[in-house]
């Protein structure tokens, strides 16, 4: 296998495994419905890129407008498109979480995916409008050259540590006591409140979280295309996440993984071989995955809407649950 071909998988993989854990955290174990997600994908691109080109008057550079250039030295683009997701979850949160029930919620965020593309799309002095940004600089290319095998490897393993960190971290949330109260706001936000949660504090938080581990996988994503522009980004982007996490199962991390290596890289992969095979007129191919997309998500909603990989139930001693199942080994 193309050594080059093998790394754009694995890196693909690795970047839709993070922003399918995150999509988890706000979605499944939440509840929220972020259809703007990868807005905070595309911020953790654009604040890493910034951060690591130089200014847009260097000589290489002077063909394209944007503000910034910094030229910091990797890891630091990384962090700062995380923190940017973060950062940029705090006003979007404030303005559609709070007021607004989760269906309302579900459209406002839509509505704020299209928004901001369209902004970026038209305000070339900011991003360099639609063109987008170009020659991003790879992480450690001073020390590495980038065309070899070897920084492909290196590449790989930084992504891996990047999943490892990302799935430790949601492991963590899911797993703990913070993690059953965010799913018990999820089932019945106003019991919730009545055990004295306060679920906008909580669905804050996780959107803030979300948006940090978005902003990484979109740094991540940036650094190894090089390029990023307002057509990466579209909202149906964000469709395909909860395909993947829809598919393998939501509140479960293994699920999400699992959703995320069949929804985005295997359909995108079928997708690719079927089009170098010359199957069918052009551009029928990609109309085609969305189509199966579609019904990918109306087929497990109807007859498996717990996923794959359905959400883990804890059942604990003395409740109804172990009860009835002793009353029945018994009978």
């Amino acid at each position: 296998m193309n050594t080059y071909y093998a790394a754009n998988l694995l890196i693909y993989a690795g970047v839709d495994i993070i922003a399918v854990l995150a999509l988890n955290l706000q979605f499944g174990v939440s509840g929220i419905v972020n259809f703007s997600f990868i807005v905070f994908q595309a911020a953790g691109a654009y604040a890493a890129a910034v951060l690591s080109m130089p200014p847009h008057t260097a000589a290489d550079y002077s063909f394209q407008v944007y503000f910034g250039g910094y030229q910091l030295p990797f890891p630091i683009p990384w962090i700062g498109g995380a923190l940017a997701g973060g950062v940029l979850a705090i006003p979007v949160g404030l303005v559609v979480l709070r007021k607004l029930r989760s269906d309302y919620q579900a459209i406002a965020l839509l509505v704020t995916s299209i928004i901001a593309n369209t902004v970026i799309n038209n305000a070339r002095p900011f991003l360099n409008g639609a063109a987008g940004l170009a020659l991003v600089p790879q992480p450690l290319q001073d020390q590495v050259d980038t065309n070899t095998d070897s920084y492909l490897y290196l590449y790989i393993a930084l992504t891996a540590v990047c999943v490892g960190l990302v799935w430790f971290l949601a492991a963590r949330i899911v797993n703990s006591p913070y993690g059953r109260t965010l799913r018990a706001m999820r089932e019945h936000e106003l019991a919730a409140t009545a055990l004295g949660k306060n679920p906008v504090a909580l669905k804050m938080t996780m959107f803030m979280v979300g948006g940090a581990i978005a902003g990484l996988s979109g740094a991540i994503l940036v650094g190894f295309l090089t390029v990023w522009a307002p057509s990466t980004w579209l909202y149906p982007e964000t469709i395909i996440l909860f395909a993947a996490l829809i598919v393998g199962g939501r509140g479960n991390n293994l699920g999400a993984i699992l959703g995320a290596l069949l929804v985005p890289v295997g359909f995108e992969e079928v997708t690719r071989q079927l089009i170098r095979m010359n199957v069918g007129p052009p551009n029928v191919i990609p109309a085609l995955e969305w189509v199966a997309i579609g019904l990918f998500i109306l087929g497990f909603l109807w007859f498996r809407p717990e996923g794959v990989r359905p959400e883990p139930r804890h059942v604990f001693e003395g409740s109804p649950e172990t009860e009835l199942v002793e009353n029945v080994g018994t009978a």
